[in-house]
């Protein structure tokens, strides 16, 4: 991950702040916060850090205090609100339309087969389609591979709140070294418990108890709203530990 440079509303970006990939046929990618304008204008949106992955050829402006605004393969974690004929109706934030998941978007789903969601149900999806203009679309699966990866209906366990800050550090695929995020790795040494986390500030813990389930998503909102740096991680996890 790259430095970051602070930028405001209305504030268009110029070509030597923006990654620049390896490959001349990858895309640039822009996440929340921005908006392109043809032919090659980038204006941001929000206010916060803007922040660059290089590998991947993504930029994207940081601000924890918005609200989440869908963007295409984010991962969620959503509640089925209601049904009707092809499609689930999902609220993803209290502040977004519902997002649509039709009922044949899982893995090997038929009309026989397809899951039976309930109204309160908690599914991880993946955003597929999301404009300003439209309802969002999600799927439970990926449709290159066919496969679900992970996503599908959630059963059992409690979701927690998080930041979304906390939500993309959490999804970075080097913890450590690039969300300086120890914590669930140090819990996961003692404690056995799944874990879905949501581009939209939310996660999902399943520990073999309520007990269990609790100290996790207690240490994981600690460390989002105190700032904790890795070492405030390790003393954390090691008192809830004594305390379970």
């Amino acid at each position: 991950m790259a430095g970051q440079i602070l930028v405001m509303p209305g504030q268009v970006l110029s070509e030597d702040v923006l990654p620049v990939p390896r490959k001349s046929s990858t895309p640039l990618k822009l996440g929340p916060g921005l908006r392109y304008t043809p032919p090659s204008t980038i204006t941001t949106t929000l206010a916060g850090p803007l922040c660059i992955d290089r590998k991947k050829n993504a930029v994207w402006v940081e601000n924890n205090s918005g609200r989440y605004i869908p963007q295409t393969n984010d991962v969620i974690i959503a509640t089925v609100h209601h049904s009707s004929t092809d499609f689930y109706h999902c609220s993803i934030t209290p502040h977004t339309t519902f997002a649509q998941l039709p009922q044949l978007a899982f893995e090997g789903a038929t009309k026989k087969t397809r899951p039976q969601l309930a109204s309160g149900g908690l599914i991880y999806a993946r955003v597929v389609a999301a404009s300003k203009h439209l309802d969002p679309e999600i799927a439970c699966y990926n449709p290159s591979t066919g496969k679900s990866e992970g996503l599908g209906e959630l059963k059992g366990g409690m979701v927690f709140d998080i930041s979304l800050g906390m939500a993309r550090r959490l999804l970075l695929s080097k913890q450590k070294e690039e969300g300086k995020l120890v914590i669930l790795g140090d819990l996961a040494e003692q404690v056995a418990f799944e874990i879905a986390i949501g581009r939209n500030g939310k996660v999902w813990i399943n520990g073999n108890g309520v007990k269990e389930t609790l100290l996790v998503g207690k240490a994981l909102q600690t460390t989002d709203e105190e700032a904790l740096n890795v070492d405030e991680q390790k003393k954390l996890s090691r008192k809830l530990l004594r305390q379970s």
